[in-house]
């Protein structure tokens, strides 16, 4: 079974989980420990993809 570290899609530096090529990941929120900066992502067969969030609306009344 191959395993491989998740890199952080802001650095690339390397974050604390792996991955094996059986995991599948749906708006996984992942968070880089060099960077700092946390991230949605979802994985399925090794390859991962950055989820972009649509900014917040305010509000008009």
């Amino acid at each position: 079974m191959t395993q491989e570290w998740i890199l952080c899609p802001v650095c690339g530096g390397k974050t604390r989980d792996r991955l094996r090529e059986d995991t599948i990941l749906k708006n996984y929120p992942l968070y880089c420990p060099k960077c700092k900066q946390e991230t949605l992502v979802a994985a399925k067969d090794l390859q991962i993809t950055v989820i972009k969030e649509p900014d917040a609306k305010t509000q008009s009344r």
